[in-house]
């Protein structure tokens, strides 16, 4: 058990006197989804969550968040730090002086996280979604990291147009890609992946471009257009999220073009998996939101009550046996094509 499992053990019983929120929040998980549950106590503390921005997975994340929270007796408020990362460090200083008890952050710049986890000092802080780009921040007693493992998301694209192109006795390929914000880590991680897992897969692939749309649809729509009218050959669109994959399908159809070809996007979300349905998209990869939203509250609960920080989840802790493995919680990635897309609907 790391030092800030074990000090914090040592602290519980102050915690009880001082905050019932830590004494009242024990409760354990029910289904598979790690949702927290009542207490029954009524609320009794307080975390703020800080969101980089806000779009449909974040806000679905969010609101499992709140109402987790609810469950285990605490008030949630969440800010959103459009994207800027000094408004975001802002907002966990205040959360820090108003007295919180915990700050969950789905941080603007993962190069700064350091800088967030000097902001919030000794209050329990939960990383979300995208973890810092060094995970070393996570070895200060207080703080901890809940998301799904980046190596695996694009792996899974990979692997499933692989499959597609080694189907039709092609192995080679051309592909148009979709990136996200240039150098975050799912933006870096996505990208090595689905390259790893063609070439681990005898594929041959070459980049036709690369646009950065940062996982925004309609950048996506004005980046891919002009690409899609110019009359240069691919074979798919790899996007590293599903809103950029939906909009490489608007832009298509916006340009009479017959989508006869796979675009593969990453998260599941309402609109990609209802693509997936019709078609329109070859497959997304599920990233669960409310599994990452329950999570980092139970993340919060457990620092403050002294526990390992993925009891009461369904979730496994990093196995990587590295300082800070027990200070990160693994929700997994799912692959999702058309032959179980109403599992995830």
């Amino acid at each position: 058990m790391k030092l800030k499992k074990m000090m914090a053990m040592l602290l519980v019983g102050a915690t009880c006197v001082g905050m019932m929120a830590g004494c009242g929040s024990s409760g354990s998980s029910s289904g598979g989804n790690g949702s927290a549950e009542s207490t029954g106590s009524g609320e009794s503390g307080k975390i703020t969550l800080v969101m980089a921005q806000r779009d449909e997975f974040l806000s679905t994340l969010e609101a499992a968040a709140t109402k987790a929270a609810a469950e285990k007796g605490y008030k949630l408020t969440a800010q959103d730090a459009q994207s800027d990362s000094q408004k975001q460090i802002q907002f966990v200083e205040t959360a820090k002086n108003g007295g919180e008890d915990a700050v969950i952050v789905n941080p603007v710049d993962s190069d700064a996280a350091q800088s967030v986890v000097d902001a919030a000092g000794d209050m329990p802080l939960v990383f979300v979604n995208r973890p810092p780009t060094d995970l070393h921040v996570l070895d200060a007693e207080n703080v901890a990291f809940v998301g799904s493992d980046e190596d695996t998301s694009g792996y899974f694209q990979g692997e499933y147009l692989a499959q597609y192109y080694k189907d039709k006795g092609q192995t080679e390929i051309k592909y148009i890609l979709l990136q996200g914000i240039l150098g975050q880590v799912s933006q870096l991680k996505r990208c090595a992946g689905v390259v790893k897992a063609l070439e681990d897969n005898g594929i041959k692939a070459t980049p036709v471009v690369e646009l950065a749309a940062e996982y925004d649809r309609a950048k996506a729509i004005d980046k891919i257009s002009p690409v899609l009218t110019s009359g240069q050959e691919f074979d798919c669109i790899i996007s590293n999220n599903d809103a950029m994959a939906l909009g490489a399908v608007e832009a298509c159809e916006n340009a009479g073009i017959t989508i006869d070809f796979p675009i593969v996007g990453i998260d599941c979300t309402k609109d990609g998996a209802a693509a997936v349905e019709s078609g329109k998209m070859a497959m997304t990869v599920f990233q669960n939101p409310e599994g990452q939203g329950v999570g980092a509250v139970m993340a919060c609960a457990n620092l403050i009550a002294g526990k390992a920080i993925n009891e009461g989840t369904d979730y496994d802790l990093d196995s990587n046996g590295e300082s800070y493995s027990d200070s990160i919680i693994w929700v997994p990635f799912e692959p999702v094509t058309k032959d179980n897309v109403a599992d995830y609907m």
